[in-house]
């Protein structure tokens, strides 16, 4: 089977994960890209030899676009996702899924109507290191998960992003809504939930804008750092901590303490998984695919999905979960109390 697959935004999570994935995908026939800056859109339409598309509302019309990757802002993911989803397509939509609970709840629901996947692109899971991890967690070989703690900082979107600008929409309330917390800190809740097996219940956090000024030189409207206390269901505790102001190294590593040892990942920066057991022995992996790889795996696994008709690794549940844990590190750090789920 070959599938036709339209992108709609074509800002830098276009350029450097999804347009080249699908391009080298074996199963994707041509690719068509749609940005509300038409310059972009053809700019990568030349880079990846794809087609460009003038207006939203064709790439939904037409019936030889089988798929949508919604990679347009997080505030218009609601919008886009939904309209892709009534016209027929499936939809891999960038995350955060939404900006609220019930935007993301409507999308979920509208997904189910029209019988079509929903993915949720939180590529954390797809690492090798990260599945490594989740096997030997769940082989029971070092007992249950008593705490935790997960880490996720860089030097802040106006870095990375195609503006290469403190203007960036990262930094806009009205548009990315949560900041990092909805940047970096999902993709992290999204992983707690895939290694532990387990959900988060009971959050107690603290944020600030604590360095990121705007184009205007004004302090942005949204948090730059969020870092929170966790508790899950089957009772393990943790921290996690999100940043866009690790100007040093970055930092993208999670620990996990188990009653016979502990399993970090990405720690060090020679090995992938350390395994430390509570006798002391030592054990290490190191793979050549890790997770600043070309491939993300998440591209693989939605078409994979569409093509076997079977629900992708990173459901829209999966994200609304992920949502309402973010949401609650928020509304504690807004409220100064502790917050269930």
């Amino acid at each position: 089977m070959k599938m036709n697959v339209g992108i709609i935004g074509c800002g830098s999570i276009t350029e450097f994960r999804h347009a080249p994935e699908y391009t080298n995908h074996p199963h994707v026939k041509d690719v068509f890209f749609y940005d509300r800056n038409l310059d972009r859109a053809k700019r990568l339409a030349s880079i990846f030899n794809g087609k460009v598309v003038d207006e939203m509302e064709q790439m939904f019309k037409d019936s030889s676009i089988h798929a949508i990757s919604d990679c347009s802002s997080n505030e218009s993911h609601h919008i886009v996702t939904t309209q892709a989803l009534l016209n027929d397509k499936h939809v891999l939509c960038e995350k955060p899924i939404a900006n609220t609970i019930s935007d993301a709840e409507k999308m979920i629901k509208t997904a189910k109507e029209s019988g079509k996947i929903l993915m949720i692109a939180q590529n954390q899971r797809f690492t090798k290191a990260h599945k490594k991890a989740k096997e030997l967690i769940h082989s029971g070989i070092l007992g249950k998960v008593l705490t935790f703690k997960t880490s996720f900082g860089h030097k802040g979107p106006e870095h990375w992003g195609v503006t290469k600008s403190n203007a960036t929409w990262f930094f806009k309330k009205e548009r990315s809504f949560i900041g990092v917390a909805g940047d970096l800190g999902i993709h992290k809740v999204d992983l707690l939930r895939y290694l532990l097996n387990d959900d988060i219940e009971e959050v107690s956090s603290f944020q600030g804008a604590l360095h990121k000024k705007n184009e205007e030189g004004s302090p942005i409207e949204v948090c730059d750092n969020i870092v929170g206390i966790l508790k899950t269901k089957k009772g393990a505790l943790g921290t996690a901590s999100f940043s866009w102001t690790y100007y040093g190294d970055g930092d993208d590593s999670t620990i996990i303490h188990l009653e016979k040892g502990c399993i970090k990942i990405n720690h060090n920066p020679q090995f992938d998984i350390e395994i430390t057991t509570i006798d002391g022995k030592k054990q290490t992996y190191q793979y050549d695919a890790n997770h600043h790889d070309t491939n993300s795996g998440v591209i693989d696994n939605f078409v994979d999905s569409i093509i076997h008709q079977r629900q992708p690794l990173v459901t829209g549940e999966d994200g609304l979960a992920s949502l309402k844990v973010i949401m609650a590190m928020v509304k504690s750090a807004e409220t100064r109390t502790v917050v269930m789920v």
